[in-house]
Parts: structure tokens; sequence; C-alpha cells
């Protein structure tokens, strides 16, 4: 991995638990210390929902570094939900679901809030950044808790 790249996870994963950590941490989730899965690019919070049924919220980031064609390309993320067996194979819970934010938002909830259910965050600096992650993370505190612990179903 360069330099860059690895600077841009580690800003990624810095701000990640400045912005939504406090509210993941008040909600019961926390962040997976997963350094080899970081270095990928994938942060995921866990809540225990039972003693068998986990939430998990992922997210995946792209970096795209200052050089060649990386430089015209803004770098992104995406979050996907998801709800599984605490232990084994995640998958093989009968209660397992998974989605990504956008399409729960745009598609299953019926809010036009976000340009698409394809939907990735994109930003060029740290500004950016923050501001996407807070968009993301009102809408998993809103949306995507609430319907992984089953409080709030699709109309």
């Amino acid at each position: 991995m360069t330099t860059d790249r690895r600077e841009g996870v580690d800003l990624f994963r810095s701000l990640l638990t400045m912005v939504v950590g406090q509210a993941y941490s008040a909600a019961g989730y926390t962040l997976d210390h997963t350094p080899l899965q970081w270095i990928g690019g994938k942060f995921r919070f866990v809540k225990p929902l039972s003693a068998d049924l986990v939430a998990a919220i992922d997210y995946q980031v792209l970096i795209y570094t200052e050089t060649g064609y990386a430089a015209r390309m803004p770098s992104r993320f995406r979050v996907t939900l998801s709800r599984g067996a605490a232990h084994g194979a995640f998958q093989a819970h009968p209660q397992h679901v998974t989605r990504t934010l956008a399409a729960l938002v745009v598609e299953d909830f019926g809010v036009p809030i976000l340009p698409s259910a394809d939907h990735w965050w994109t930003y060029h600096d740290a500004a950016a950044l923050g501001r996407a992650l807070a968009e993301a993370g009102h809408l998993v505190v809103g949306y995507g808790m609430p319907w992984l612990d089953g409080t709030l179903t699709p109309p």
C-alpha cells in the first residue's frame, strides 16, 4: 500500500470515529479492531442484539490518491447494514439481512434524500469527508439502526 493510500485510510478511520463514533457508541455499537480489514478500507461497527444475533454497520472506502488518473477521481465510501449470526457463518442465521444504507433509505423507505439507491458518498478533502460521514451517520441513526434492531420497518 502506498503511503498516500495508507494516510487516506488513516484519515478516514480518524474522521469516522470522530464524526459517528460517539453516537454509535451511545447506541451500543463498537468499532471492530481489525487492522487488516482497515488497511483494505473496511470498517465495521457491531452490536449484539441477542446471544446469537449481531447487527453490523460496514463502511467500505475506496481511496484515490493525488497522482495520475486517480487525481481526477474523488474518493468514495458506502455503508452496508447487516444482521446475522454472532458466531459461525454470519449469513446462516434465519434473521440474516444485508442492505446498503442508500437502498434502504431510497428504495425501501421511499425517501428521495439521496441521488440513487446505489449511492456512494464522495469526497476530495477532509472537510468534504466530514460532511459526507455526518450525512451518512444521520441516516444510519435515523433509519439503519432501527431497521437492524427491528423497531422500524419499511411501509
